[in-house]
Protein backbone atom coordinates (compact mmCIF):
# COMPACT_ATOMS: atom_id res chain seq x y z
CA UNK A 1 0.00 0.00 0.00
CA UNK A 2 2.93 2.33 0.63
CA UNK A 3 3.43 4.58 -2.40
CA UNK A 4 -0.12 3.92 -3.64
CA UNK A 5 -1.84 6.62 -1.64
CA UNK A 6 -3.75 8.14 -4.54
CA UNK A 7 -3.77 5.25 -6.96
CA UNK A 8 -6.93 3.38 -7.69
CA UNK A 9 -9.30 6.34 -7.62
CA UNK A 10 -9.46 6.39 -11.41
CA UNK A 11 -10.59 10.00 -11.57
CA UNK A 12 -7.37 11.96 -11.11
CA UNK A 13 -7.82 13.72 -14.45
CA UNK A 14 -11.48 14.46 -13.70
CA UNK A 15 -10.43 16.16 -10.49
CA UNK A 16 -7.81 18.15 -12.34
CA UNK A 17 -5.12 16.77 -10.04
CA UNK A 18 -1.68 17.18 -11.50
CA UNK A 19 0.45 14.03 -11.68
CA UNK A 20 3.41 15.94 -10.27
CA UNK A 21 1.33 16.95 -7.26
CA UNK A 22 0.37 13.33 -6.64
CA UNK A 23 4.04 12.31 -6.81
CA UNK A 24 4.91 15.09 -4.36
CA UNK A 25 2.18 13.92 -1.98
CA UNK A 26 3.25 10.29 -2.22
CA UNK A 27 6.90 11.14 -1.65
CA UNK A 28 6.10 13.40 1.29
CA UNK A 29 3.72 10.94 2.93
CA UNK A 30 6.30 8.15 2.62
CA UNK A 31 8.91 10.44 4.22
CA UNK A 32 6.49 11.34 7.02
CA UNK A 33 5.67 7.68 7.64
CA UNK A 34 9.38 6.79 7.86
CA UNK A 35 9.97 9.57 10.37
CA UNK A 36 6.94 8.53 12.43
CA UNK A 37 8.16 4.93 12.45
CA UNK A 38 11.55 6.15 13.62
CA UNK A 39 9.84 8.21 16.33
CA UNK A 40 8.02 5.12 17.57
CA UNK A 41 11.37 3.36 18.02
CA UNK A 42 12.84 6.41 19.76
CA UNK A 43 9.88 6.70 22.13
CA UNK A 44 10.14 3.02 23.05
CA UNK A 45 13.84 3.40 23.78
CA UNK A 46 13.24 6.57 25.80
CA UNK A 47 10.59 4.78 27.85
CA UNK A 48 12.85 1.79 28.50
CA UNK A 49 15.70 4.08 29.54
CA UNK A 50 13.37 6.00 31.85
CA UNK A 51 12.11 2.83 33.47
CA UNK A 52 15.66 1.55 34.05
CA UNK A 53 16.53 4.71 36.02
CA UNK A 54 20.20 4.04 35.25
CA UNK A 55 22.14 7.30 35.03
CA UNK A 56 23.77 6.32 31.74
CA UNK A 57 20.37 5.58 30.17
CA UNK A 58 18.81 8.76 31.53
CA UNK A 59 21.72 10.73 30.09
CA UNK A 60 21.23 8.99 26.75
CA UNK A 61 17.60 10.11 26.77
CA UNK A 62 18.70 13.72 26.39
CA UNK A 63 20.06 12.99 22.91
CA UNK A 64 17.13 10.75 22.02
CA UNK A 65 14.63 13.43 23.00
CA UNK A 66 16.53 15.99 20.88
CA UNK A 67 16.38 13.61 17.94
CA UNK A 68 12.66 13.08 18.54
CA UNK A 69 12.06 16.86 18.63
CA UNK A 70 14.02 17.32 15.39
CA UNK A 71 11.96 14.58 13.76
CA UNK A 72 8.73 16.28 14.82
CA UNK A 73 10.00 19.55 13.31
CA UNK A 74 10.76 17.70 10.06
CA UNK A 75 7.22 16.27 9.96
CA UNK A 76 5.76 19.74 10.53
CA UNK A 77 7.94 21.12 7.71
CA UNK A 78 6.89 18.32 5.36
CA UNK A 79 3.20 18.95 6.08
CA UNK A 80 3.79 22.68 5.54
CA UNK A 81 5.41 21.96 2.19
CA UNK A 82 2.49 19.71 1.26
CA UNK A 83 0.04 22.43 2.18
CA UNK A 84 1.91 24.97 0.06
CA UNK A 85 2.10 22.59 -2.91
CA UNK A 86 -1.59 21.82 -2.65
CA UNK A 87 -2.48 25.50 -2.36
CA UNK A 88 -0.40 26.40 -5.40
CA UNK A 89 -1.94 23.56 -7.36
CA UNK A 90 -5.45 24.64 -6.41
CA UNK A 91 -4.63 28.24 -7.38
CA UNK A 92 -3.29 27.07 -10.74
CA UNK A 93 -6.28 24.80 -11.25
CA UNK A 94 -8.82 27.51 -10.48
CA UNK A 95 -6.82 29.90 -12.64
CA UNK A 96 -7.01 27.50 -15.57
CA UNK A 97 -10.73 26.98 -15.06
CA UNK A 98 -11.46 30.72 -14.93
CA UNK A 99 -9.48 31.37 -18.08
CA UNK A 100 -7.80 34.39 -16.57
CA UNK A 101 -4.13 34.91 -16.09
CA UNK A 102 -2.36 36.49 -13.20
CA UNK A 103 -0.23 39.55 -13.75
CA UNK A 104 3.12 39.93 -12.06
CA UNK A 105 1.49 42.17 -9.43
CA UNK A 106 -0.87 39.30 -8.45
CA UNK A 107 -4.01 40.82 -9.97
CA UNK A 108 -6.10 38.86 -12.41
CA UNK A 109 -6.30 39.59 -16.10
CA UNK A 110 -9.30 38.44 -18.06
CA UNK A 111 -8.99 36.53 -21.29
CA UNK A 112 -9.05 38.88 -24.27
CA UNK A 113 -10.81 38.15 -27.50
Amino acid sequence: MEGDIFSGTGNESQLGVDGKLIQTFQKSFVQVQKILDQNRVLINEINQNQESKLPVNLTRNVGLIRELNNNVKRVVDLYGDLSNSFGKSMDASSEAESGGTTRSDGKKRGRSG
